[in-house]
């Protein structure tokens, strides 16, 4: 009797779940309006090598160590992989409904019922104990007819794609964020370099001045402007030398070190500038949907879309079977004997009829939030293509200020030379040979911040699509 009855519950239940149909909108990719491509002719995405590591291609081995650590040791980083293994976690919650629950329950009560109350199970109308003893398992399956858990679970789905995305921009940010400040490093250290030197070309004139002022030669006015000249460049090294000691404790807590722990890997680094990897002659617009802005945002509309179907299926009955089956005795010893043996089952039905009107505002809630998330999402886009663009404008011009700096930088220490050649022989005044060497320090500055600025930029346009190509 009990088996056929479960064979016949069983039955319909199957016939019921293969005839359940999913309530709600599909969800349905949207596609990122991108241009074919940025500048230039246009390159298939095949014809770009996809490199997840781009700062090799800055043939920098400290950088590459750099990148490497803080893609192990970054703390935003790997919290950013906890609450990946958390949104699964949640997915694996939503997913449970979709399978039956089964419990095994035991107990063992000795009881007294009132003479005057309910049916006294001792027979002896409340006026002696009675035990109760029992031991069963019991289940209970929803019958998902309306789509309700697979909605669910689809959009869990969607929210282990948000924490993945969210977890992959925390790695471009970081690794984006180590690149600039060990490239920003770089150049206060050239540009200390570049001050050094020219301090002692300062102090050389210095002393020739003075030795000069002794012969009679030279005017006290050429003495303090050379002495003044020495004091404004060793007045340059002191915010630089600051700055360095900023980027190097910048860099050791990308790294998750204390302050100072990365002083010693960072003395070596190489000053000068290597030739950037070269650029493609065209990006396809198609690499930028690779953002993880833009995939998070598309995460987030299919989220939205689910949840839809799911505040639908609250209109419609929940039809749960359940079932309960085990032994109950009186008497402990007697707990094993089949005469002691029952069970249930059946289906339950819950309607809701009256809920305030909180069904219909739901639905009306997840309706907005998906037209939220599909503006949100052509909004992002937007973003990207402006970012895109100008992260290779930005790149393209400081290439072009990089080489009329070059030129700059070769001609005016020409013309240092020639005048402190001139100086010596007499020839000038030693206001020129300051003035020259102000101009020429000031282009091999901004030569070096140009390099930076190019190399950062760079780095940038890898940011951009998504952390390179």
């Amino acid at each position: 009797m009990v088996s056929a009855t479960a064979r016949v519950l069983a039955g319909s239940a199957l016939c019921m779940a293969l005839a359940a149909c999913t309530l709600g909108p599909d969800f349905v990719r949207p596609q990122a309006q991108l241009p074919a491509q940025w500048q230039g002719t246009a390159v298939s995405a095949g014809a770009l090598a996809d490199d997840g590591q781009w700062w090799q291609g800055f043939d920098d081995p400290i950088l590459a160590t750099l990148a490497t650590r803080a893609l192990q040791a970054n703390l935003d980083i790997q919290l950013a992989a906890n609450r990946v293994q958390q949104s699964r976690a949640a997915r694996g919650v939503s997913a449970a409904e979709r399978w039956p629950g089964v419990s095994a329950t035991a107990s063992g009560v000795r009881a007294r019922n009132s003479e005057v109350g309910l049916n006294d199970p001792s027979g002896n109308a409340g006026r002696d104990d009675y035990g109760l003893f029992q031991a069963g398992i019991g289940l209970s399956w929803e019958l998902d007819l309306w789509g309700r858990v697979r909605r669910q679970v689809e959009a869990a789905d969607a929210r282990v794609q948000i924490s993945g995305e969210d977890a992959h921009a925390v790695q471009t940010v970081v690794l984006a964020e180590t690149a600039r400040n060990y490239l920003q490093l770089r150049a206060t250290r050239q540009l200390r370099v570049i001050t050094a030197d020219n301090l002692r070309i300062a102090r050389d004139i210095a002393h020739l001045t003075q030795a000069r002022q002794r012969q009679g030669v030279a005017s006290t006015l050429q003495v303090a402007s050379a002495a003044a000249q020495v004091a404004a460049l060793e007045a340059r090294l002191v915010p630089l030398q600051h700055r360095d000691a900023q980027l190097r404790n910048a860099l050791a807590l990308l790294l998750a070190q204390p302050p100072h722990a990365l002083d010693a890997t960072l003395e070596g680094q190489r000053m000068d500038w290597p030739a950037l990897p070269p650029m493609a002659a065209g990006v396809p617009g198609e690499l930028a949907a690779r953002r993880p802005d833009i995939r998070r945002a598309e995460a987030a509309l299919h989220a939205a879309t689910a949840s839809i179907g799911v505040a639908k299926a609250s209109f419609l009955p929940r039809i749960t079977l359940n079932g309960d089956a085990g032994f109950q005795a009186r008497q402990l010893d007697d707990l094993d004997g089949w005469d002691a043996h029952r069970f249930s089952i059946g289906p339950s039905i819950s309607l809701p009829i009256f809920q305030g009107g909180r069904l219909k505002a739901n639905l009306a809630l997840s309706r907005l939030q998906q037209q939220q998330a599909a503006v949100q999402f052509q909004r992002t886009v937007l973003q990207a293509w402006h970012q895109v663009d100008d992260a290779i404008d930005s790149y393209a011009a400081e290439q072009q200020r990089g080489e009329r700096l070059a030129l700059a930088v070769t001609e005016s220490d020409r013309a240092l030379g020639a005048a402190q050649r001139q100086y010596r022989a007499g020839v000038v005044d030693m206001l020129d040979v300051l003035t020259t060497q102000r101009i020429a320090l000031d282009n091999q500055a901004a030569l070096a911040d140009s390099q930076a600025a190019a190399a950062i930029a760079r780095v940038e346009l890898y940011r951009a699509l998504g952390g390179g190509w």
